[in-house]
């Protein structure tokens, strides 16, 4: 089954990190992501820019969509990234994600897959 795990953080956290610190923890981050895809677990995923480089479109309106820049709600935690798991179950992916080594808040979800 798959599920996408969404990975938010907060950006100022993140910078508030020695560069000491930032680069062990982005060492353990990319060993663990290293290991869940040669396991089979993690088929693909990538690290997103920050929130300010963002643009988020509206397309429900009588105007037309809406283009503005920013990300789509203004918090303290933003999506800085995703991985697409391919695992048994629920439980499965549920202990993927407890063993991320980053200071972050993961959410899982399934992803719909349809028929072609």
């Amino acid at each position: 089954m798959k599920y996408m795990m969404l990975i938010a953080g907060s950006e100022e956290a993140w910078a508030g990190l020695s560069h000491d610190e930032e680069h062990r923890l982005m060492g353990e981050i990319g060993q663990w992501w290293n290991d869940q895809m040669a396991a089979g677990r993690i088929t693909e995923g990538y690290q997103l820019q920050p929130s300010a480089t963002a643009t988020t479109v509206r397309t429900a309106g009588a105007g037309g969509p809406s283009v503005t820049d920013g990300p789509y709600v203004d918090a303290k935690e933003v999506i800085g990234g995703y991985g697409i798991l391919d695992v048994a179950n629920l439980d499965e992916a549920i202990a993927v994600a407890s063993a991320w080594p980053g200071p972050d808040v993961l959410e899982i979800r399934p992803v719909v897959e349809r028929e072609s």
